[in-house]
C-alpha cells in the first residue's frame, strides 16, 4: 500500500451467512496485513434498501426452506442472462445512488464484492462514469451464475480451477481470474488435531462425527439421520452444532439424551475450527463457506441435505473432485455412514485428495500484487475511463 489514506471497501449481504463470512475473513486479514481499519465492510442491502432489507431477508429464508422449488426455478431461469435476469437486476440495482454516496464518502482505492448484486451495482456506477475504482469480485460458492459476471469487473477470485475454466468459457479473460480458493478466516489455516486444548471433553481415539447445518441450524431430515445413528453398533462420538436454532438444540438434547453414543450438542460456536479439527468426518449442507472451512482443515464431508441452486452445483463439484460423499436417500446415508466409520481407507482417500487438490494461490498474495503493481493499476484505470 502506498498512502496512509488508502481504503478498501468490502461489500456483502446477509442473504445466507456465506457472503458475510467471506467479508469478515477478508477484512480481518487485510487489516492484519496492511494496517488496522484499512478495510471497511458494509452490507449492500442495508445501504441500498435500508427499510426493506430485513423483510427481504426473511422472505428469502421462507422461500428457500418452504418453497425450494420456486427458488430453484428462479435460479435456473436466471442462470444465463435473459429477460428475467435483467428484470430482477433492474429492481435490485435501484439503490445505485445510495451506494455512490457511500463510495464518495469512503473514497476507496479498491472495491471488493462478495455478493453478486453488490458487484452489479459497482458495475452500473462504473458504466455510468460515476466512479473509477478498480473492483474485485470474490465468488462465495463453487458455482457460477449470470449475476456474478459484469463487464467492468477487474478481477475474479474463484474457489476452484474448474470454476476458473468455466469463466473463461463464458468469455472472461484468463488474466482477470485467479484460483485463490474461497477466503476463510485465518484460524482455519492453523490447527493441530492432537492439541490437548482442542480435545477438551472429547476422546481423541474414538471416531468422531460432526453434524452441522449452517447458521440457521437446518439439517434437513434430521429424524432419519439420528435413527440411522441408532443403528450404528459401535459407540462413536457425535458433535452436533445447532447454530442459532435454540429450539432445535433443546429438542435434540431431549431426543438424544439416552443415546448409546457420546453426544455433544452446541448452539452457535464461534471457534468452529476447533470442532472441525477434532472430527473425522462432517455431515453438513454444501454451503460454499462451511465446506471451504472444512476443506481447509482437510475434513472430509458427507453431504445429506441440499438446497436448490448454488448448493446443488457445490455438491457436483465436491463429489466429482473426490472431497465428499453424497447421500441422496436414507439408504445411501446409512451405507455411507457405515462405510466411513468402518473403512479407514475411505477417509484416507478423501483426505488425500483434499490435501493434494484443494488449495490455490493464497488470495492475499493476489490482492497484494493487484494493489502494489503501478502498471496494473494504470492498465485497469485505462480500461474503465
Amino acid at each position: 500500500m502506498k498512502r496512509e489514506d488508502e481504503k478498501i471497501l468490502i461489500l456483502y449481504a446477509s442473504f445466507g451467512e456465506g457472503h458475510k463470512q467471506v467479508a469478515v475473513a477478508l477484512e480481518e486479514e487485510i487489516n492484519a496485513t496492511f494496517a488496522p481499519d484499512i478495510s471497511l465492510s458494509l452490507d449492500i442491502m442495508k445501504i441500498t434498501h435500508p427499510y426493506t432489507s430485513s423483510f427481504t431477508h426473511t422472505m428469502y429464508r421462507q422461500i428457500i426452506t418452504t418453497i425450494p422449488s420456486m427458488y430453484s426455478y428462479l435460479y435456473r431461469k436466471t442462470y444465463i442472462k435473459g429477460w428475467l435476469s435483467k428484470g430482477i437486476s433492474t429492481l435490485l440495482l435501484t439503490g445505485a445512488d445510495k451506494l455512490a454516496d457511500v463510495i464518495e464518502t469512503v473514497q476507496p482505492t479498491i472495491i471488493i464484492s462478495t455478493y453478486p448484486f453488490a458487484a452489479g451495482l459497482v458495475d452500473k456506477l462504473k458504466k455510468d462514469q460515476r466512479i473509477h475504482v478498480p473492483s474485485i469480485t470474490v465468488l462465495t460458492d463453487y458455482a457460477i451464475h449470470s449475476y456474478w459476471i459484469h463487464e467492468t469487473t477487474n478481477m475474479y477470485f474463484v474457489g476452484s480451477d474448474l470454476l476458473k475454466q468455466r469463466l473463461i468459457d463464458l468469455g472472461i479473460s484468463a488474466d482477470k481470474i485467479r484460483f485463490t480458493g474461497i477466503p476463510v478466516r485465518s484460524q482455519f489455516h492453523h490447527y493441530d488435531r492432537l492439541d490437548p486444548l482442542l480435545i477438551g471433553p472429547f476422546c481423541p481415539d474414538r471416531f468422531t462425527l460432526l453434524i452441522m447445518g449452517g447458521g440457521e441450524g437446518l439439517f434437513g431430515n434430521e429424524t432419519a439421520l439420528f435413527r440411522i445413528l441408532d443403528e450404528v453398533e459401535v459407540p462413536i462420538q457425535v458433535i452436533i452444532v445447532c447454530g442459532k436454532n435454540q429450539k432445535l438444540k433443546v429438542h435434540l438434547e431431549k431426543e438424544l439424551r439416552d443415546s448409546k453414543h457420546d453426544i455433544h450438542i452446541y448452539g452457535f460456536v464461534e471457534d468452529i475450527q476447533q470442532l472441525m479439527a477434532i472430527a473425522d468426518v462432517m455431515i453438513s449442507k454444501p454451503g460454499g463457506i462451511t465446506t471451504t472451512e472444512a476443506l481447509t482443515i482437510e475434513l472430509p464431508l458427507l453431504i445429506q441435505h441440499v438446497l436448490p441452486g448454488q448448493e446443488e452445483e457445490n455438491v457436483h463439484y465436491l463429489v466429482d473432485a473426490g472431497f465428499a460423499l453424497y447421500a441422496d436417500t436414507t439408504d445411501e446415508l446409512r451405507e455411507q455412514l457405515k462405510e466411513v466409520i468402518t473403512d479407514t481407507r475411505t477417509l484416507h482417500d478423501l483426505r488425500y485428495r483434499i490435501h493434494e487438490r484443494h488449495r490455490g494461490t493464497p488470495w492475499m498474495d493476489e490482492l497484494r500484487q493487484f494493489l502494489q503493481s503501478d502498471s496494473e493499476i494504470i492498465r485497469i484505470e485505462q480500461t474503465i475511463e
